[in-house]
């Protein structure tokens, strides 16, 4: 089988050193991809185009490439081709019915040909004598120039014809490795998620950095997301999952910082933390997948506070892309799914921000908060090859939780809840007992418990709940569970 690669269009207007170096490194990319379906395939540079080569005509082989060449970043489109000996023009006509006869049937169509070497004929002369034949001699609805709803292209390449039989897109941007390597801040959410498919996609090697806020499970749900972007579009180039855990520096937030500013403080100390990381690796720019006015903590005063902490190059190519279109591009990159599964969560971020902090006030209510905290949390980080990640995970699933619409008796329920969010809506049980420990110090606190008693832990959304119910089931607790009462 042989597929036709066509180079992304902003790789062609650049200058000869950098479009060869683009496509070089794209060849060397596809190879690698390549070679891991089938160890014989080759590929062969073109000045605008690239061919490659699988020794097989199995039909599975040939999804997987075309899977294969839709993802790689620097390809425009590809086509599937077939490739027979040139003789005459009257050969190419009747390898062109064998192959798209039956398709044209009720249809509009045309042909375009291209032409390199010597013929006797032009590629218009071509195309009229093809596609006359096709006309007389098919069921088709036509020849029609503009807008057909077929168009078959064929390529004369001195004495060899080229049949396209199939044409896709590709996702187009740079080949991975050609930019300069960035470190991407990942929640898991749709942002951050299509935020890091956009840098892999122009080119950059990407790393992910996570603030762990919500225990192991979501530690895991984000692995997921990374791993998937990078194994889908980014395989060619190793990179990094650098996790921080950051309930510490929560806690501290909600202990120490107003209400209003406690969304603005929690994104400088992750710009805080993310520069020493991305330093200690040799990285020069952050990724973010803010967008304005999506949040409070993303209109234009706050996000200038927010940069004001690092003198790092903050990337964020949402900035000015809708919800909606963000999602939609979620779906389209296979990511919807595990995004979707990635809720906000709720008690991180105070329930009156301010759109437009006071940056004096800020900087005055940061001069209490204890940055020991944040290098407790700096050295605590880890960090794996991102090829490695999900073979670490090893963590019970919330779907083997034990999850109760009605507590029992002889439960306690624990309010995980923000204090504000208690005293705002009081939990109201129909029985039994219930204490409040706010997510951030349940860690430390529910080893202090009575280990005889079945507790059950409550949020509103119960999102939180269920993430920290299975970090202390991984944690060796047995008598955890969730409460999550009928809507």
């Amino acid at each position: 089988m042989i597929f036709i690669v066509r180079l992304f269009p902003e790789i062609t207007i650049k200058s000869s050193p950098v479009r060869k170096r683009l496509t070089k490194h794209l060849t060397e990319n596809l190879r690698i991809l390549g070679r891991r379906l089938h160890p014989k395939m080759s590929v062969a540079s073109d000045w605008d185009k690239l061919e490659v080569r699988v020794p097989s005509d199995d039909a599975l082989l040939q999804q997987q490439f075309i899977d294969l060449l839709g993802s790689t970043p620097g390809i425009a489109n590809f086509s599937v081709v077939k490739v027979f000996p040139f003789v005459t023009m009257h050969d190419i006509y009747e390898h062109t019915l064998d192959e798209w006869g039956e398709e044209l049937t009720g249809k509009t169509f045309c042909v375009r040909v291209r032409r390199t070497g010597r013929h006797e004929f032009k590629s218009i002369d071509a195309e009229r004598y093809i596609g006359g034949g096709l006309n007389q001699n098919t069921d088709s609805a036509g020849v029609k120039l503009k807008k057909p709803d077929i168009e078959i292209h064929v390529e004369v390449k001195d004495d060899q014809c080229f049949i396209v039989s199939a044409k896709h897109q590709g996702v187009g941007g740079f080949p991975v490795g050609t930019q300069e390597s960035v470190l991407s801040l990942v929640s898991g959410g749709f942002d951050s998620t299509v935020a890091s498919y956009m840098m892999i996609r122009r080119g950059m090697r990407t790393h992910f950095c996570f603030f762990n806020l919500g225990g192991r499970a979501h530690e895991v749900g984000v692995k997921e997301i990374a791993f998937y972007l990078w194994n889908r579009f980014g395989s060619t180039h190793k990179v990094r999952f650098i996790t921080v855990p950051f309930e510490g520096v929560v806690a501290e937030i909600l202990d120490k910082i107003d209400p209003s500013n406690m969304g603005v403080v929690l994104k400088r100390m992750m710009l805080r933390a993310a520069e020493r990381v991305a330093e200690k690796g040799g990285i020069q720019a952050l990724v973010t997948g803010e967008a304005i006015a999506q949040v409070s903590s993303q209109t234009i005063p706050n996000l200038v506070v927010i940069d004001s902490v690092t003198k790092m190059l903050v990337l964020r190519p949402l900035i000015a892309v809708d919800k909606p279109d963000i999602i939609r591009q979620a779906r389209e990159i296979g990511a919807e799914d595990f995004s979707a599964n990635i809720p906000e969560y709720c008690g991180v971020i105070s329930v009156k921000p301010s759109a437009k902090v006071n940056p004096e006030k800020l900087e005055q209510q940061e001069q209490q908060f204890d940055m020991g905290v944040l290098e407790t949390a700096l050295a605590q980080s880890s960090v794996q090859a991102i090829d490695q990640v999900m073979a670490s995970i090893n963590t019970q699933s919330t779907d083997e939780l034990l999850i109760l619409n009605v507590p029992a008796d002889s439960d306690v329920v624990i309010d995980v809840r923000h204090p504000t969010e208690v005293e705002m809506r009081p939990l109201q049980l129909p029985h039994g007992a219930s204490i409040a420990i706010p997510f951030y110090k349940l860690s430390s606190e529910f080893p202090l418990l009575d280990a005889e008693c079945r507790y059950l832990l409550y949020c509103d959304k119960g999102v939180m709940s269920a993430l920290h119910a299975a970090h202390l089931a991984d944690d060796g607790f047995a008598n955890v569970g969730v409460y999550r009462p009928q809507p």
